[in-house]
C-alpha cells in the first residue's frame, strides 16, 4: 500500500499540491530555461493561485529542487512500514523507487531533478541540501527500524548513502546515455548489482 494512503485527506492533498507545483516548475524550466519561468506560470500550470505557491515555496528555485517536510515524513513512514525482516538495502530501494507516489511518479521526479541540475549548475547547492535532508530522514528511520543508535553505529548512514548513490548514479547514467530502456529498469539493475557486491561486468578487460 502506498504510504500516502495512510495520510489524512488534508495532508494527502497538500502533498499532491506540492508535487504538482514541483513537477510543473521542473517541466517549465526544462522547456523555457531557468530565467524564462515565472512563479505565475508555475502556479497556472499546477492550477493553483500564486498565493498557494508561496504557501509551499519561498521562490521558484525551491520549487525546482527543494524538499517539503511532508515528503520527508512520508519517506520515514514508508521505510518504517516495510515488511519486518526485509534486508535494509531492499527496503531502501523500495522506498526510493516506488514508495512516494508510485514508480512512474518517483522516477519521473528523479529524472527531472537530475536533468535540471545538469543544465543549471546554479541549482546544485539547493539540490545537495535537499539530498542531505532526505539522507538524514532515512538514516533516522533506518536506525529506528534496526533498533540501533546512528551516533554509535555507522551502518544506517552507510546503507542510506549507498542507496542514494545508486539512485543518483543510475539516473545520471540513464540521462547521459540517451535514456536507454526505462529509468525504472536502470535503477533496478543498479540496485541489483549493489546487492550482489558490485561484481565487475563479465566483459571487463583485464
Amino acid at each position: 500500500m502506498p504510504p500516502t494512503a495512510t495520510l489524512g485527506r488534508r495532508e494527502r492533498k497538500k502533498l499532491e499540491t506540492h508535487r504538482a507545483l514541483s513537477t510543473a516548475a521542473r517541466e517549465l524550466a526544462l522547456a523555457k530555461g531557468l530565467d524564462g519561468v515565472t512563479v505565475e506560470e508555475i502556479a497556472d500550470a499546477a492550477d493553483v493561485s500564486v498565493r498557494t505557491f508561496f504557501n509551499y515555496f519561498s521562490c521558484k528555485e525551491e520549487a525546482l529542487v527543494g524538499i517539503d517536510p511532508g515528503v520527508l515524513e512520508e519517506l520515514e513512514e514508508a521505510l518504517r512500514e516495510r515488511p519486518e525482516g526485509e534486508p535494509p538495502l531492499e527496503a531502501l530501494r523500495a522506498v526510493l523507487v516506488s514508495g512516494v507516489g508510485g514508480v512512474e511518479g518517483a522516477v519521473r521526479r528523479w529524472s527531472l531533478r537530475t536533468e535540471l541540475v545538469g543544465r543549471h549548475p546554479a541549482l546544485l547547492p539547493r539540490h545537495l541540501a535537499a539530498l542531505a535532508e532526505i539522507e538524514a530522514a532515512l538514516v533516522a528511520a533506518l536506525a529506528a527500524r534496526l533498533r540501533t543508535d546512528p551516533a554509535r553505529d555507522a551502518f544506517p548512514a552507510v546503507a542510506v548513502a549507498a542507496a542514494m548513490g545508486v539512485m543518483r548514479a543510475a539516473v545520471a547514467w540513464w540521462e547521459d546515455n540517451g535514456r536507454p530502456g526505462s529509468l525504472e529498469s536502470a535503477v533496478e539493475a543498479a540496485f541489483s548489482r549493489l546487492a550482489a557486491g558490485l561484481p565487475a561486468p563479465s566483459g571487463r578487460r583485464r
